[in-house]
Order: structure tokens, then sequence, then C-alpha cells
């Protein structure tokens, strides 16, 4: 007589915490993660908007990657066109060697490869038009109504 292991009995064993892992993590609040990173980052952002300037926005560039990342799908564009928009613009200043803090589009410095300009007044431009500006609205507003606190102090 021979002894037979029921059909799934190991397989079971084995697929059981799997599923239950996968239930948890599903039942989390996808909001979580990111109205934490929005309260860890708020007082870097409100310093950024606080000092204005150039160069504000791409010193804080990290966070807002760090917030994109973690950005619920409802603003995921939202924040893609913004921290997008940023990326270029200091890519097109890295690739111009440029330091934003010092660069004057009106007294651009000696030398600077006409090229290398237009490419940095293009990403500047591109930074602060319409759709830019409100994703940025978009995003203040989500962290206000969701995350019940404002996304910089």
């Amino acid at each position: 007589m021979s002894r037979r292991t029921p059909r799934g009995g190991v397989g079971a064993v084995v697929v059981l915490p799997l599923l239950l892992g996968l239930l948890v993590g599903c039942s989390s609040d996808p909001y979580e993660t990111y109205c934490q990173r929005v309260e860890e980052h708020q007082r870097a952002l409100g310093e950024a908007v606080a000092a204005g300037g150039p160069d504000a926005l791409l010193d804080v560039l990290p966070q807002l990657r760090d917030l994109r990342d973690a950005a619920p799908r409802d603003v995921a564009d939202e924040w893609q066109q913004v921290v997008g928009r940023l990326e270029a613009l200091e890519r097109a200043l890295d690739e111009a060697g440029l330091d934003p803090s010092d660069y004057d589009r009106d007294d651009p410095p000696d030398g600077l490869d006409p090229a290398l300009r237009t490419a940095v007044d293009a990403a500047a431009r591109e930074l602060v038009r319409p759709e830019t500006a409100q994703a940025m609205a978009s995003v203040e507003t989500q962290a206000r109504d969701v995350c019940q606190t404002p996304l910089y102090r």
C-alpha cells in the first residue's frame, strides 16, 4: 500500500506565505509613503521657495525626484512634468558649464557657445510654461488635500 501525499501539501506551505504577503502589500494605503516623503521634504522645499533665485529648485532636485518616485498615480504625470523640466534645465546648464546661481541670461559669460546658450534658454522657457506651472499647482493641491499638509512650509 503506497502512501500518497495530498495534492498541494508541500506546495501550499510554500505558496501560502507568498499569497499572504501579496495581500498585505495590496491592502496598504497607496498614499502613505508619498505623504511621509512630503513631510520629510517640506522644510527643504520651503527653504528653496523662500530663497528664490535661479538655482532654488535645482538645489532641491533630489527631494523633488524622491517625491516624483513616490507619487501616487493620480499625480505621477504632473510630478514627471515638473521634475523633467528641471532635469532638462540642469542638463543644459551642465553641458554649457554654467553655474545656475551665476548665470545671467542678459549678460552671458564671454565665449559661451551660442548653441549651448540657446539650449539653456529653451530649457528655462519650458520650465516656466503654463503646463509646468499647472503641474506644480496640481502637486501642491494634491499634497494639501490628500496628505493634509502643504508641500512646503
